[in-house]
C-alpha cells in the first residue's frame, strides 16, 4: 500500500470524483453516514479531493489498490452493506455478466465528511 498521505505513488485517475459515487441509494447512504468507503474499476480521487453530494462536502482520505478476493465483512459494512455476500450480490446486481473474481483489482476510495 502506498503512503496515505501521498498522491505521487499512485497512477494517473481514470476519471473525476464527481463520478466516484452516482447511484441514488449510494449517495443516500454517504449522507446518512452509512457508507464511508466504495470501490471502483479505476482511481477516481486522489487523497484530499473533496467530493460534494447534495450540498455536503466528504474529503478523500485514503486511495488505494486491494483484490476483491481481500474484501472483509468490515469492508463491507463500509460500502453500506451489513456483510461481504450482500456487498458482492449488490455488485453483481448492477454490473450483470461480471465474474466475481477473487483476484481482480479495485480502486478503495475511503472518506469522511469534511469538519466544518
Amino acid at each position: 500500500m502506498t503512503n496515505e498521505k501521498d498522491n505521487t505513488n499512485l497512477p494517473p485517475k481514470t476519471c473525476t470524483i464527481e463520478r466516484l459515487v452516482t447511484l441514488p441509494a449510494d449517495v443516500e447512504k454517504v449522507l446518512n453516514g452509512h457508507k464511508t468507503a466504495t470501490r471502483r474499476n479505476g482511481r477516481y480521487a486522489d487523497i484530499g479531493e473533496i467530493m460534494t453530494l447534495q450540498g455536503k462536502d466528504f474529503v478523500v482520505e485514503r486511495v488505494y489498490s486491494q483484490s476483491l478476493g481481500e474484501l472483509t465483512d468490515e469492508q463491507a459494512k463500509q460500502e453500506g452493506y451489513e456483510s461481504l455476500e450482500k456487498y458482492k450480490e449488490s455488485i453483481l446486481s448492477i454490473h450483470p455478466g461480471m465474474p466475481w473474481l477473487p483476484s481482480m483489482k479495485v480502486w478503495v476510495h475511503e472518506f469522511q465528511p469534511v469538519k466544518k
